[in-house]
């Protein structure tokens, strides 16, 4: 899928999504650097591109569950930014009334189900919401994320089983960014073809560039459409990279500050696209700082 193929106002939303969560994500680091903000916070700065090209593919009632790396699909889900970063400073007009904290996030109107602090418990509940949804005979789906470090718990693969056995309309995504919580992929995983996990469970598999938002939203719609034509779960490895530490006590020091830059230089989502629809001639430098300004002010 091109740039040609979206109009002024769809490129200039998912600049705007995307750099949203980004500027989020900064500001809730500073904050909790500041000590305003207490307890685990894991950002999402680096992976922008893939909870806001799937969700562009989603429709009205699907639903999202994730783990704890939460608040950038909750932006991409329409929630108040303002709700969310209250209940990251604690106050009782947070989503949570401040009581779940950064890992706990929820929005029932807008079928967002968390934010879950424990390693791959969103996928046995999200295989729960795709049976609910099944149950009623509706043609909703979940789309149920995860990580690379969960993609080794046993619970994973007991729902992998279970949402065969029974085509349960639920999209399995890893986010694989690579260290898990600290560990590289090449020293925790017998392989590095993590798409292919559900295989031995007749479920199909699928790598896709999570830092590519058209990319993104291409092969993500052909995962969705099979999911939501009846065929069952279907499996996608979400290639993305983190620029932060696994959370704010993680001082990052088992990769390179060079491989960092490199990824920061050459493979930055919304870098890249800003350029790709500047260069485009549909969108103007003048559009753009526009956006960056409200964001900012914001």
């Amino acid at each position: 899928m091109t740039i040609d193929k979206f109009n002024k106002k769809d490129l200039l939303k998912f600049y705007e999504e995307m750099l949203l969560i980004r500027r989020f994500e900064e500001r809730a680091g500073q904050l909790y650097g500041m000590g305003l903000i207490g307890g685990f916070c894991h950002l999402y700065i680096g992976q922008e591109a893939i909870s806001t090209g799937m969700r562009y593919n989603m429709e009205k009632n699907d639903k999202v569950i994730t783990t704890y790396r939460d608040h950038g699909h909750m932006i991409s889900a329409g929630s108040d930014p303002k709700r969310i970063m209250a209940e990251l400073l604690g106050r009782e007009d947070g989503c949570s009334k401040g009581k779940g904290g950064s890992m706990h996030l929820f929005d029932l109107e807008k079928h967002f189900y968390g934010g879950h602090g424990i390693v791959g418990a969103s996928v046995p509940i999200g295989a729960g919401l795709a049976f609910s949804d099944q149950y009623q005979g509706n043609k909703n789906i979940t789309l149920c994320y995860f990580g690379d470090g969960a993609a080794h718990q046993g619970q994973v693969y007991e729902t992998f089983n279970m949402a065969k056995l029974w085509n349960l309309p639920v999209l399995f995504i890893i986010e694989n960014n690579r260290y898990a919580m600290g560990t590289s992929q090449a020293r925790s995983s017998s392989t590095n073809e993590l798409h292919k996990r559900g295989e031995g469970f007749n479920i199909p598999g699928v790598v896709i560039n999570g830092m590519d938002i058209f990319k993104v939203i291409d092969e993500g719609k052909k995962a969705i459409d099979y999911v939501r034509s009846g065929k069952g779960p279907m499996l996608i490895e979400m290639d993305t990279y983190r620029y932060r530490g696994h959370s704010m006590s993680d001082p990052a020091t088992y990769r390179s500050k060079d491989e960092v830059d490199f990824i920061k230089t050459n493979g930055d989502p919304i870098n890249n696209f800003k350029k790709q629809i500047i260069d485009s001639k549909k969108v103007t430098e003048v559009e753009i700082k526009e956006i960056e300004k409200q964001i900012k002010q914001q």
